[in-house]
């Protein structure tokens, strides 16, 4: 049985938590609904287990380690925050991290009713995320430059899933982020990975933000894409008044990030309609939203 191959189970969780952290072995576990690259167990009603699974690499959880205890205290939003460590054993042949549990629904699985309180909390959460980061900050092989490296991904993504009446508009605002001028600040902090299931609701508005994974050191305007990704309609251009520090060009970059991301939710859930493995059904209507968003906004 190849590391890929191993099924993680409530069993496995708390022989493992007896092995390295028998002090939290005695607390309820249960399993966290989706996951791709790494597999959450709730622990207790405060803290959860994530297990590396199709990660083929353990940095991205390391980087978690690492990154977000020197992150959150200045972030005024909940996000998981690592208490322990779990090492590869001969039980279970990869990292493994205690957290925090943040609690709410997922967006994929809820809504956002109060739109401008959400867009004031994402500008807000943003804008203290956003600080320069440090020389020695992650960086992203595929993620965190300019929309134009991104142009394979794109084209693939838009041929499986962009409808011929809305192509020539989605071909618009691609090429249209392709020709904005470079990120010319500094590297910054950004989450890298904000879509509907990073993010948690509760009482119609964002209540926190998760998976870090993916965090690097690089153009803001790969988060600042979540206003239409995220954000109900209507909100972005409050949403980037609010933030405050986005010129035009960052702008654009973003809403052709946006596309981008939208594109790749959209074939995610096409996926799971066809019950391919790692598909997962509800993205396909967020997806598409988005992107109605991104060409209406």
């Amino acid at each position: 049985m190849t590391d890929a191959e191993i099924e993680i189970t409530a069993d496995l969780v708390r022989d493992l938590l007896r092995e390295q952290h028998p002090d939290l072995a005695g607390l309820p576990v249960r399993e966290v609904a989706g996951g791709w690259g790494n597999q959450m167990w709730r622990l207790g009603d405060e803290l959860a287990v994530r297990m590396q699974r199709r990660d083929p690499t353990p940095q991205l959880q390391l980087n978690e380690r690492r990154w977000l205890p020197v992150l959150a205290p200045r972030l005024p939003l909940p996000v998981p925050t690592p208490v322990r460590s779990g090492e590869p054993s001969a039980r279970f042949p990869k990292h493994w991290t205690v957290m925090t549990w943040v609690h709410g629904e997922p967006l994929d699985r809820s809504s956002i009713s109060r739109g401008d309180h959400a867009a004031d909390t994402l500008a807000g959460f943003l804008k203290a995320l956003h600080a320069e980061a440090p020389a020695d900050a992650p960086v992203s092989g595929n993620r965190g430059g300019h929309p134009r490296t991104c142009t394979d991904g794109f084209d693939r993504f838009f041929h499986a899933v962009v409808p011929g009446d809305l192509a020539d508009d989605v071909r618009a605002v691609w090429d249209d982020a392709v020709a904005a001028p470079e990120w010319e600040g500094p590297p910054l902090w950004v989450h890298g990975d904000l879509h509907p299931a990073n993010v948690v609701v509760s009482d119609g508005t964002l209540s926190g933000v998760i998976d870090f994974g993916d965090m690097f050191a690089g153009d803001p305007a790969w988060d600042l894409a979540a206003a239409w990704v995220i954000l109900p309609a209507g909100t972005a251009s409050r949403f980037f008044d609010a933030y405050g520090w986005a010129d035009a060009g960052t702008i654009r970059r973003a809403r052709g990030l946006a596309a981008l991301k939208s594109q790749f939710l959209m074939l995610m859930g096409r996926n799971g309609d066809r019950g391919l493995p790692g598909g997962k059904p509800a993205w396909g209507p967020a997806g598409r939203a988005a992107l109605d968003r991104v060409l209406r906004d």
